[in-house]
């Protein structure tokens, strides 16, 4: 997809494909988690009480290359020699490097220059962005996470007048929510018999929505909340 925070297609994508069929192939790809749920104008806004909380797969905070070499050629190749630096650096400290806004892709050194520049604050400077990311495996949490990328940022050093510094924000991503499609269907129907079995025998429940895409919201420090926009409806049984 293009460069995250950013430069993307897509938003050239979602301007050619549907929301639809764009939600369907996000569901299939890693995903960034944020405090609220994802905007889809063709959803409902409401989030269900029944869902899929779960650890999220990864920790990922966005970092900044900026330079302000004043000669523009020797600004742009410092950025993006420090960009390379970074990925050699990335395995030394157990981070991944990626790049894209609403789905993930690798950070590679055959696609780093795919990361666009953009004029920074000051005349003469540019700067771009692309993300580190810490599996939230075993033990490790979104804190641990906090500190192991800051500790890799530290350890790249500056080249030239090149400089690569961290977000104050942290967000999760998940790997492929779709696959957890079985699992939440699951949960609302255990949900929907105990409600069923609460009203008596003269009343049921019928449920709407289980056929839209997964989606998503972050739930905790470390966990996300996979769901489905469903409907719940009590109704007399005839």
């Amino acid at each position: 997809m293009a460069s995250r925070e950013w430069v993307f297609a897509v938003a050239f994508l979602g301007s050619i494909i549907p929301a639809g069929a764009m939600a369907q192939d996000e569901g299939s790809q890693e995903v960034v988690v944020t405090a609220t749920r994802r905007e889809a104008d063709d959803y409902a806004a409401e989030m269900p009480a029944v869902g899929l909380r779960r650890k999220a797969d990864f920790a990922v905070v966005a970092v900044t290359v900026s330079g302000d070499s004043r000669d523009k050629a020797q600004r742009e190749s410092e950025i993006y020699d420090m960009i390379r630096a970074a990925i050699a650096a990335a395995p030394r400290s157990g981070v991944q490097l990626a790049y894209g806004e609403r789905t993930l892709q690798p950070l590679t050194p055959q696609n780093y220059r795919e990361l666009s520049l953009s004029n920074d604050s000051r005349p003469d400077s540019q700067r771009t962005s692309f993300l580190v990311k810490v599996p939230l495996a075993g033990s490790m949490d979104a804190q641990g996470a906090q500190a192991a990328i800051t500790g890799y940022v530290k350890s790249v050093k500056p080249v030239g007048r090149a400089l690569l510094t961290e977000s104050n924000d942290l967000s999760l991503s998940v790997v492929a929510p779709d696959q957890y499609r079985g699992q939440i269907a699951d949960a609302i129907a255990t949900d929907a018999k105990a409600m069923a079995a609460r009203l008596g025998d003269g009343y049921g429940v019928e449920i709407e929505g289980l056929n839209r895409p997964v989606e998503w919201a972050r739930s905790g420090l470390s966990e996300v909340l996979l769901y489905m926009p469903y409907k719940l409806t009590v109704v007399p049984k005839r």
